[in-house]
């Protein structure tokens, strides 16, 4: 499995194609050109109450591109052994995240909206949702 041998350096900010207008800028995200794998879900969280996290696990095989499509939030990541934070607050702007990182998504601003394109339709078996379960699948 390829999410084991993952780190948090494998993971990146990559910009989106944004048209500008000045009735409104748009961004199209095509799958295998602005994001490098097929996307086979599309989800978003939204009306998050302050204070409140979302995410907190991992996935064994699934391949996502995080956007704030609206407003802002904070995405930390964790292989194991590192931490690194992002800040995303640019609906042209996503977080390319590789499978076997635990993620956890939180600091939402009011009205923001968390785009989430993903590699696989949903499967309870490819979470991860204990965090020490997730350090013996990292074997760490």
């Amino acid at each position: 499995m390829e999410g084991q041998t993952t780190t948090i350096h494998d993971c990146k900010k990559v910009l989106l194609p944004k048209v500008s207008n000045p009735a409104g800028n748009l961004t199209a995200i095509q799958q295998t050109k602005d994001v490098p794998f097929p996307i086979k879900r599309l989800y978003y969280l939204y009306d998050i109450p302050g204070g409140q996290e979302r995410g907190a696990h991992g996935h064994k095989n699934l391949n996502q591109l995080i956007v704030a499509a609206s407003g802002s939030f904070e995405v930390v990541l964790t292989d194991g052994k590192e931490t690194v934070s992002y800040y995303l607050n640019r609906p042209y702007e996503g977080l390319l995240i590789k499978p076997g990182l635990w993620r956890e998504l939180k600091n939402f601003s009011s009205g923001s909206v968390c785009l989430v394109l993903a590699s696989e339709k949903y499967s309870e078996e490819d979470y991860i949702r204990d965090y020490e379960e997730f350090k013996t699948f990292k074997d760490v």
